[in-house]
């Protein structure tokens, strides 16, 4: 089908006849002209039909085991190895993308890859440049996914700290060179340029004004070829794909000011504009070069914890001799040793040795955390004291590290209300900045300017008019913002967290391991025995409740029961061959009402005794809670507790802290309940739990936060977590929340100002092509500069 220009549908018709998108089947609304739902359908359908892949592509969406063209496969890389799985038939890539450019850019590969309908997620970070994909279907598919990309005429690699940072090198030192050469060209022109102007109206002859703008062009003619080729390959690969981008009218302006000066000279004219040309060139080099360098700093600590896993590791080997290797060759099973002073390549199980690690990059915790055989340790930790080997559990992508990653990208660029927005405008961005171009050129002709005139200023309106300003307004923010959070311990999952976290009135706690510490401990002998101590921690060992951990780490050395079932909110329950076990609140193990003491304790019920034993623990208050609680009150936040301890302990922790507002008692269901009452009565909450037990209760908040260790990331249904003993990180993230709020309102101001300003002085012919440059460049360094404001000091 290649070539040939007729619109025929990619899919099937619509069975009542009505109009259709010929690539997507979208209904049409009626009397829309066009083809094509939106401007991604339509490039996608040209790219398909100029790739030759009409016939491969109708046959997929009408059977989807239709077998991949052999154009669509990646070339020379090995893509399988990349491929993770992340559920049952599902599989995900990360890819770094090279030749992006702008908010456009970012919406046309996301919109491309999700009109497929196997793929499940599809986002590109603006920042990092790192594209997620996740797909159902076999792990053979990236090569498609890439593939199309590819089609594009973008470049994308498995994303690794390696490829990000050679990647990023080069393209910095490429813009280096065509800068030097830019500079050197303008500043030689320029002075060229003084002697024709100083000459006007004085003694300077034609002849000589000749030879002096014929010198200028041989300078700046090959000089523009060059140091203008960031902008001119990447302008030239969006329109062999049949699309736009930001440097398809910034390279027009670029070489209609080049093409009227070369006409100027050639027929002696008195003017000609090579010294605005390059000089255009540079400081739009300039500001991309400085650009890069402002998102470089913006850059989250993903990038950063990516680095942290590579180096060496040492392998042992069948014959127990240990070599060197890349982290990325190692697979689950492979034993490692490390020797002190080393960093951890993967995640693992210590097998040999007793030493201490530094765990701050991973738990927060800032002493040493002591390791023995049996110990879990994970990548990026570093080993202090003594050689240890590791079984590796995890490495490369499935690694906690990576899996940290990729919660922190995803919250950094998230489809929040203002990413959509950012989407919306950057859609709409070339079609109208040509048109208005061109609706410029126009006027000014039909207002008596000449062609050369009209053109130079419909040039200076293709180049003001950019949205780089707007894509960059949310996902700077968010970017450092959530860098800023995770430097505090405090980890963001969701990405519309900090948008729902800024409006936030209402914080609601749990008790157990949020308010307390959740690391109670068992108090001595109250009626158990040893048997009962062990039959308990059996059942314990299954269940990650606080006090179920205290009872297991009350007898660690016995192993956990299987086929035990958790009851959420009452306890354990296990079938055993006298009869049912239970392990749980009093009401689960049938005891009655709760006492009146403030104890905490569980119970066990079995089936040989007549009476159920009682194990009673003490679990201190966080150190700072009062002080972060009486700070919120200040603030004018609505505190309350909802717990589901018996009401003595439940009132001894709320009478302790100052909380007014406090019920007990209360199951998984009854928290939920009341928390959708406080939505109702327009509340905005924070719910504040362990993350665990009381994931419906943080699923029902509007927001929501939970105090867990690094190895529970990926089990808490939170919109955040954050680290240590302290439950000062709730003041610091609503704080941080807030400020980012305000941060990406000012952007967006600041962005839509510099368009409602730029955009009429230049179509008024108040700008030239070298002022435009200058404020392009300039309006996103302010946009990345404000946004540097909200990794300023928080309460930590």
């Amino acid at each position: 089908m290649s070539g040939d220009a007729r619109e025929i549908p990619l899919v099937a018709a619509p069975a009542d006849g009505a109009a259709a998108c010929l690539h997507c089947g979208t209904a049409l609304p009626e009397g829309a002209g066009g083809n094509y739902c939106c401007a991604g359908c339509e490039a996608a359908a040209r790219v398909i039909r100029e790739a030759g892949l009409f016939d491969y592509y109708r046959r997929r969406v009408l059977d989807p085991d239709a077998p991949a063209p052999r154009s669509q496969a990646a070339p020379g890389i090995d893509l399988n190895r990349h491929v993770r799985a992340i559920g049952e038939g599902r599989h995900g890539i990360e890819l770094v993308v090279d030749g992006l450019h702008c908010a456009a850019c970012v919406w046309l590969i996301e919109t491309l890859l999700r009109r497929d309908p196997r793929v499940r997620h599809a986002r590109l970070n603006v920042s990092t440049r790192r594209l997620s994909i996740a797909w159902d279907g076999a792990p053979e598919l990236a090569r498609e996914l890439v593939g199309r990309v590819t089609l594009l005429g973008y470049r994308a690699v498995p994303y690794t700290a390696d490829n990000a940072a050679r990647l990023e090198e080069r393209e910095e030192r490429a813009l280096l060179r065509a800068l030097a050469v830019a500079g050197f060209a303008a500043g030689n022109v320029m002075l060229l340029s003084i002697a024709v102007w100083s000459g006007h109206g004085g003694e300077m002859g034609q002849a000589t004004r000749d030879l002096l703008h014929w010198v200028s062009a041989l300078i700046a003619l090959p000089a523009l070829a060059y140091a203008g080729q960031p902008f001119f390959r990447s302008a030239l690969q969006a329109l062999r794909a049949g699309r736009t981008n930001m440097d398809v009218p910034v390279s027009i302006g670029v070489l209609l000011a080049a093409a009227i000066s070369l006409s100027e000279v050639a027929r002696s004219g008195p003017h000609a504009y090579f010294d605005s040309a390059i000089t255009l060139v540079f400081f739009l080099l300039l500001g991309r070069y400085l650009e890069r360098r402002a998102r470089g700093r913006a850059r989250s600590a993903a990038r950063h914890l990516l680095a942290l896993s590579g180096g060496i590791a040492s392998r042992i080997g069948a014959d127990g001799a240990a070599e060197p290797v890349d982290p990325a060759e190692l697979r689950p099973g492979d034993r490692l040793m490390v020797a002190a002073g080393e960093r951890i390549a993967a995640d693992g199980t210590v097998l040999a040795g007793r030493s201490s690690v530094d765990a701050s990059l991973v738990t927060g915790e800032s002493l040493p955390q002591p390791v023995a055989p049996g110990t879990r340790t994970f990548a990026g930790m570093v080993n202090l004291s003594s050689p240890i080997e590791l079984r590796v559990d995890a490495a490369g992508t499935g690694t906690l590290l990576a899996e940290i990653v990729r919660l922190l990208e995803a919250a950094e660029q998230g489809n929040a209300r203002h990413v959509a927005l950012a989407d919306r405008v950057a859609r709409a961005y070339a079609p109208v900045v040509h048109v208005l171009a061109l609706l410029t050129f126009a006027g000014w002709l039909a207002a008596g300017a000449g062609p050369h005139m009209a053109v130079l200023i419909a040039a200076t309106v293709l180049i003001i008019t950019c949205p780089c300003a707007l894509a960059l307004a949310v996902p700077a923010v968010q970017v450092v913002v959530s860098g800023a959070l995770y430097r505090r311990g405090i980890l963001v999952k969701s990405p519309t967290a900090l948008e729902r976290l800024a409006e936030v009135d209402t914080v609601v706690f749990d008790k157990t391991g949020t308010l307390t510490l959740g690391r109670p401990e068992l108090i001595a002998s109250d009626g158990w025995s040893r048997e009962d101590l062990e039959l308990g921690a059996a059942l314990a060992a299954n269940s990650r409740h606080p006090l179920s951990r205290a009872l297991h780490r009350a007898a660690p050395y016995v192993a956990p029961v299987t086929g035990t079932v958790e009851h959420p909110g009452e306890g354990l329950a296990w079938r055993g061959q006298a009869g049912t076990v239970r392990l749980g609140s009093r009401r689960f193990c049938g005891i009655g009402e709760p006492g009146d003491d403030e104890a905490l304790e569980i119970w066990l019920a079995r089936p040989d005794r007549s009476a159920p034993v009682r194990f009673t623990f003490v679990d201190p208050v966080r150190p700072d809670a009062r002080e972060t609680l009486a700070e919120l009150s200040r603030r004018g936040y609505r505190i309350a507790l909802l717990s589901g301890d018996r009401e003595p302990v439940a009132r001894a922790v709320a009478s302790a802290l100052g909380i007014a507002a406090w019920q007990a008692g209360l199951t998984p269901a009854d928290k939920c309940r009341l928390l959708d009452d406080l939505a109702r009565a327009g509340r905005r909450t924070l719910m504040a739990g362990d993350g665990l037990n009381d994931a419906p209760a943080l699923a029902a908040g509007h927001a929501s936060i939970s105090p867990a260790s690094a190895a529970d990331v990926t089990q808490t249904a939170a919109d955040a977590i954050f680290q240590g003993d302290r439950l000062r990180p709730v003041v610091a993230i609503l704080d941080l929340a807030q400020r980012a709020q305000r941060l990406v309102w000012q952007n967006l101001a600041l962005a839509l100002a510099y368009n409602a300003i730029a955009i009429p002085l230049a179509v008024l012919g108040h700008v030239t092509p070298l002022l435009a440059a200058i404020a392009m460049s300039g309006s996103s360094l302010l946009v990345i500069a404000n946004a540097m404001r909200g990794g300023r000091s928080a309460p930590s």
